[in-house]
């Protein structure tokens, strides 16, 4: 299981790094309304850290980001939430040989996205300390700096996309 196409598949919500049901279920190579049976038959290993179901106003605005249809066909219900523990609680209630190996793939992809969160918020926090430190002195640099970490962002959301259209 490739690590990138992992990584597409997680999401924040409510300040959380989440992957959603049927992300999950396409991984683990089974139909999202199994999934969610064995969750809700094994539901006290889920607590509302570990999986939540998301609001309708949440899911809404996921929706407007996958461009999916608005009410016809689709997911009928809000999908479930899963955690970085979630989704290691789900490895005990799945227990195929394929739900073992994407569930390592994806424990390894959460940890670089928080790597990847972690170091962007610890270069901006020392970026402030400096500019406070020197008093504007150097603004035109630090602004200069901040325009590059934003382009450089936007190129790793924009390669992150799903390519769509025709290709030759």
């Amino acid at each position: 299981m490739q690590l990138p196409v992992i990584q597409r598949k997680i999401y924040e919500v409510r300040e959380l790094t989440v992957m959603l049901d049927f992300d999950l279920a396409e991984l683990y190579d089974t139909e999202t309304k199994y999934l969610k049976r064995a969750v809700r038959a094994n539901i006290k290993r889920f607590p509302p850290d570990f999986m939540f179901e998301l609001s309708k106003d949440e899911w809404e605005s996921l929706r407007c980001n996958f461009c999916t249809s608005n009410n016809r066909g689709g997911a009928r219900y809000s999908p479930f939430a899963f955690t970085e523990q979630g989704v290691a609680m789900l490895s005990g209630i799945l227990n195929s040989e394929k739900a073992i190996d994407v569930n390592i793939a994806i424990m390894r992809a959460f940890v670089l996205v928080r790597q990847y969160a972690l170091s962007d918020k610890e270069l901006s926090v020392r970026l402030n300390e400096l500019e406070s430190k020197y008093n504007q002195q150097f603004k035109d640099v630090y602004d200069a700096i901040n325009f590059l970490l934003q382009r450089d962002k936007q190129k790793v959301d924009q390669q992150q996309r799903k390519r769509i259209g025709y290709t030759p």
